[in-house]
């Protein structure tokens, strides 16, 4: 998928990896995510869910700029868990997506090595079974103008495609509005050549 400067790839929902080694059950359940409030959500339906897993690992990133993350070995071995899992997160490029994998111990230790190897493999698994989608990055503007000026203002709305947010129609006029952050620049020139126009950002 190609992107542009002002888009980024994540999950558009649930997918799930499964892998056993030794009797021990690797459970990888990969989410779109959008905050770290959605992270803890997230987390808790899921230890609730698999109340009677031996461990909860989990790794994500959040953000169009994916400098937003964390990894968690939850009682594993430092550095056997959630690395190998954002490991994963980073191989993909995605970003806005939590990958949790569960484990229910069978009674053999496999090892560091092993260990990373399985929750490697699970969330590599629950990835590979996501559908990536491309989010896009908006920029929300507000632009205030003399009532005169609603049909042109309107029109250019109209033609740039953008999203109406909220408008307010007294003696000043207000809008606010959500376009993408590649044709802020292109609306904002636009709307300022009109007269007694005024472009802020929200």
């Amino acid at each position: 998928m190609e992107l542009t400067t002002d888009s980024y790839l994540s999950v558009s929902g649930e997918s799930r990896g499964i892998y056993r080694e030794k009797a021990s059950k690797f459970i990888a359940i990969a989410l779109p995510v959008s905050s770290e409030e959605e992270v803890k959500l997230r987390l808790e339906e899921l230890r609730k869910s698999y109340h009677d897993a031996n461990h909860h690992c989990y790794a994500y990133r959040l953000g169009h700029e994916k400098q937003q993350y964390r990894v968690n070995d939850d009682g594993e071995p430092s550095g056997s868990a959630g690395k190998p899992i954002y490991g994963q997160i980073l191989s993909t490029g995605l970003s806005d997506v939590l990958v949790v994998v569960v484990r229910y111990f069978g009674g053999t230790k496999l090892g560091i090595p092993g260990l990373i190897h399985a929750y490697r493999t699970t969330a590599r698994e629950a990835l590979d079974q996501a559908e990536v989608v491309e989010k896009v990055i908006r920029e929300q503007l507000r632009v205030t103008f003399e009532y005169a000026m609603m049909n042109e203002i309107m029109r250019i709305m109209k033609e740039e495609g953008v999203k109406i947010v909220h408008q307010s129609s007294t003696e000043n006029c207000e809008i606010d509005f959500m376009v993408r952050k590649s044709q802020s620049e292109k609306i904002r020139l636009r709307l300022t050549r009109l007269k007694n126009v005024k472009i802020t950002s929200k």
